[in-house]
């Protein structure tokens, strides 16, 4: 963090009011010159991402895995290393030069009791939650191996980040620690329930046909539209929250509604199942497959056919864009989102016709080129898929006109539409270009983290279709 406050990252200086020292060093650092610092700051320049907080998110990745100072030691084996600290190949020595020549360990020791007041507080909250959440669950934390970790840095302020690195759990926090409560239950709750989930995959992957109606709701992230176990890890850590918020009568539908139209459409029977978990005793551990035995999925796949899922909202820029204030942009929305329930659906034709028809109407829109790109790989026409991938990455440096026209550049299409050219490539036997895809992939600013694995995936070994599915690959 220090570094960071060198470098120029907007921190928020509010949470540091009862903290003069840290204070008074961010001013200092942010005056130092001196090589090392210099080059520190150019480093930061060149792999600064339009939003600070995505920028912000690798630099706490690197924190979270690398050694100790002075040198900061990274694992060895660049396959441990998490797909966004591949983007800021290097920082290991700029940090390493950086400490030794602001002398940051002589620094630490006179800052470091300012930070015990800020630490107490989150150890009473953290507690509390462990305590809650314990109970609840019926389960006890035991120390295999496994941790959970909560970082207590208030520069971040409000932005939260939490990582997992196998059984290696960490939340880093800034601000009130009643605030950022909420944001480390979740974390906890991912640590308490992740394993136990995913030890009964096996149970999960025959009901995975509910992640087809799920993943057309725009609000759902990219990560659990393709992965139903990962996906049921997260609504039924959701339908804990609300239980243990005691919520009832209209505040609880008006939550159950809430996480129905964003596409988490098993909170609502999980949360009908934890109220039996709750008569019962056996500990979660124990009773997680009467849980999931207990859902009817037929009955709810048809109720979430059911749901009209929320758009997503268009930033202020966004709607400028678009012209929102006519109507234009809504319509736009529904289309894409008609468009992705089609494509959830696997129904290849009518994501295709409602593409098209978006396509005549908003012809340089790269959210549209891009469905229509993935209706195309659903259907086989590798073609087609190739050619439209390629105009959605062409999307950043396309003229000025083109942007003007259209939508801001989506980091997520950009990066994924990446991804499948190199695929493409690769089912081609061209794995040159293969490679070439793959590592855009990971240098687009703001790539979500799936696609950021999916395409180190493809940098470690070549692509090869599932079984059972056909080839896509473009004719030549």
């Amino acid at each position: 963090m220090c570094a960071l406050d060198a470098a120029g990252l907007d921190a928020d200086e509010s949470t540091l009011a009862e903290m003069p020292a840290r204070l008074a060093l961010r001013g200092d650092l942010l005056k130092m010159h001196g090589t090392a610092t210099e080059t520190l700051r150019q480093f930061y320049k060149d792999h600064a991402l339009e939003s600070p907080t995505e920028t912000l998110s690798r630099y706490i990745t690197f924190a979270l895995i690398a050694g100790p100072p002075p040198a900061f030691e990274m694992p060895v084996d660049p396959q441990q290393l998490p797909p966004d600290v591949l983007t800021i190949d290097g920082f290991q020595k700029v940090l390493a030069d950086f400490y030794q020549e602001t002398h940051l360990d002589i620094r630490w020791a006179k800052i470091e009791p300012e930070y015990e007041p800020s630490v107490e507080r989150y150890r009473v909250s953290l507690r509390r939650i462990v305590t809650v959440s314990d109970a609840y669950l019926r389960e006890i934390s035991k120390t295999d191996g496994r941790s959970f970790t909560v970082y207590v840095e208030p520069p971040v302020g409000a932005r939260t980040n939490f990582r997992n690195f196998g059984d290696r759990y960490a939340i880093v926090v800034g601000g009130n620690a009643d605030a950022r409560a909420n944001a480390i239950q979740h974390a906890y709750l991912h640590f308490m329930l992740d394993r136990l989930v995913l030890r009964h995959r096996n149970l999960l992957d025959k009901k995975s046909s509910l992640l087809n109606v799920a993943a057309g709701a725009p609000r759902l992230p990219m990560e659990y539209r393709d992965d139903f176990v990962a996906f049921t890890d997260e609504c039924l850590i959701k339908a804990v929250e609300l239980r243990l918020r005691r919520l009832s009568g209209g505040p609880l539908e008006a939550a159950l509604q809430d996480a129905d139209q964003s596409g988490y459409i098993l909170v609502r029977p999980l949360v009908v199942g934890l109220q039996k978990f709750e008569k019962a005793e056996p500990a979660m551990s124990y009773y997680f497959p009467d849980l999931i035995a207990g859902i009817d999925f037929d009955a709810e796949r048809k109720r979430a056919q059911g749901i009209k899922f929320a758009v997503v909202q268009p930033n202020a820029e966004a709607d400028e864009v678009h012209g929102a204030g006519n109507g234009h942009a809504s319509e736009l929305e529904r289309w894409l989102a008609e468009g992705n329930r089609e494509i959830a659906n696997k129904d290849a034709a009518a994501a295709t016709a409602t593409f098209e028809q978006a396509l005549a109407k908003y012809p340089n829109d790269p959210r549209v080129e891009y469905g229509l790109a993935i209706a195309s790989v659903i259907s086989g026409d590798g073609d087609r898929a190739k050619e439209l991938f390629e105009k959605v990455v062409s999307t950043p440096a396309a003229a000025g006109q083109r942007a003007k026209e259209s939508a801001p550049p989506d980091p997520s299409a950009i990066a994924w539409a990446h991804v499948y050219l190199g695929r493409i490539h690769d089912l081609g036997d061209e794995r040159d270009l293969a490679l070439d895809e793959y590592r855009a992939a990971l240098a687009v600013n703001g790539a979500p983290e799936a696609a950021r694995v999916a395409a180190q995936n493809g940098i470690d070994a070549a692509y090869k279709l599932p079984p059972g599915m056909g080839n896509t690959e473009p004719e030549k």
